[in-house]
C-alpha cells in the first residue's frame, strides 16, 4: 500500500504522520507519479507549519517539487506518457509514494538528468530565472549580488547569473556555504555576518556599488542590501528566511532604484505561458549542464521529520532531499 505524510492540523513535523494512503486513479486529464524522490525546501517546513503567507487546506500532506515515473494516465492523457521519467510540481500532496497531478503542471527529465537532481531543480531554478530575467532584466557585465547564496534559490541565482553573463557577488552565512557558492560560479564570496559586510561587498566590486540584489533571506540583510545599490539598481524580494525587512523609501528615490517582488506561484497562474517557457529554458540548460543544483543531505520517507527540521534550520550548504525509491 503507498503511504504519505499527513497531518490533520498545521504545526510542527510532530504533528504529521506515515500512514498508508492510495490517492486512487487519476483523474481524466491528470498522470499518477511513483516519486522517486522529493525536494525539501524552507517553505516546504514553513507551509507545514502554517507560517507560509499562504495557509494550504487540512488535512495536507507537504511538499512542492518531485521526480518519478507515470504509471497511471487518465482518460484524457495519451497513454504514451506511462513510463516516462518526469519532474513535477504540486501545492502540497508531494511527500508520499506516489501522486495524481494535472498532466500540465508536469514534464519530461532530460536523459542526462537523475532523479535527484531534477527533483529540486524546478522551483529554485525558475524562481532566479523569473527573477533575473523578466524582473531584473538583468543585463551582461552588471554586477549580481546574491544573499543566502548557499540556499536553495540563492545557489540557483549564482549560476542563473553567471550563464547570464553578470559578475557575481555571493553573501553566504557559513564557510562550507560560501564554498559552494563558489563552486556554483560566483566571482567572490562575502561573509553574511560581518561587521564590515558593506565595504567587503564594495571591495568585490573593484570599489563599485552593485546593480541587482537577489534577496531571499530578508531581515536586516535587506537594507544593507538595498544601500548598496547603483544608481538604477534593482533589489529582488524573494524570501524572508531572516524575517520581514522594513526600508526606508526614500533610499528607493536616492538610488533612483527599484523594489521588485518575486512570486512564482502568482507567476504561474498569471502568467502561464511565459512560465511554462522559463521551465522548459531550466531544464533545457540542465540537460547541457550548465545548471545543475547541489544537494546536501537525503533522507528515507520515513525519516521527513528531520528533513522538515534541517530544511527549517537553514544550515546545509546545499538542498534536502527524501528518498522513496
Amino acid at each position: 500500500m503507498p503511504r504519505a505524510v499527513i497531518a490533520e492540523e498545521l504545526g510542527p513535523p510532530q504533528n504529521y504522520h506515515l500512514v498508508e494512503r492510495d490517492p486512487g486513479a487519476p483523474g481524466p486529464r491528470q498522470v499518477r507519479i511513483a516519486i522517486h524522490a522529493a525536494g525539501v525546501s524552507f517553505v516546504d517546513a514553513l507551509s507545514a507549519a502554517g507560517g507560509y503567507q499562504v495557509k494550504p487546506p487540512v488535512p495536507f500532506i507537504p511538499g512542492t517539487e518531485c521526480a518519478g515515473v507515470i504509471e497511471a494516465v487518465g482518460a484524457e492523457v495519451s497513454s504514451a506518457r506511462l513510463g516516462e521519467r518526469v519532474q513535477a510540481n504540486g501545492w502540497g500532496g508531494i511527500f508520499a509514494d506516489c501522486v495524481n497531478l494535472p498532466e500540465r503542471t508536469v514534464r519530461s527529465i532530460p536523459a542526462e538528468l537523475d532523479f535527484e537532481h531534477a527533483a529540486v531543480l524546478g522551483v529554485s531554478y525558475a524562481t532566479a530565472w523569473h527573477a533575473l530575467v523578466q524582473r531584473a532584466a538583468l543585463q551582461p557585465r552588471e554586477t549580481l549580488l546574491v544573499l543566502g547564496a548557499g540556499g536553495a534559490t540563492g545557489y540557483a541565482a549564482v549560476q542563473v547569473g553567471k550563464h547570464l553573463g553578470a559578475r557575481v557577488i555571493a553573501s553566504a552565512s557559513s564557510p562550507e556555504k560560501r564554498a559552494l557558492a563558489q563552486s556554483g560560479g560566483a566571482d567572490a564570496v562575502v561573509a553574511a555576518n560581518s561587521p564590515q559586510w558593506r565595504d567587503e561587498v564594495k571591495a568585490a566590486n573593484e570599489d563599485r556599488a552593485v546593480d541587482v540584489v537577489f534577496d531571499p533571506v530578508g531581515g536586516a540583510a535587506t537594507e544593507a542590501a538595498f544601500r548598496s545599490l547603483a544608481w538604477r539598481g534593482r533589489h529582488l524580494v524573494v524570501g524572508f528566511t531572516a524575517g520581514i525587512a522594513t526600508l526606508r523609501t526614500n533610499l528607493a528615490l536616492l538610488k533612483g532604484a527599484a523594489l521588485l517582488g518575486v512570486d512564482v506561484r502568482q507567476f504561474g497562474i498569471f502568467e502561464p505561458e511565459l512560465a511554462a517557457h522559463n521551465l522548459a529554458t531550466v531544464f533545457e540548460l540542465a540537460g547541457r549542464g550548465v545548471l545543475r543544483p547541489a544537494i546536501a543531505q537525503r533522507y528515507p520517507l520515513e525519516q521527513f521529520t528531520e528533513a522538515l527540521e534541517a530544511a527549517r534550520a537553514g544550515q546545509s550548504a546545499g538542498r534536502i532531499l527524501l528518498q522513496m525509491r
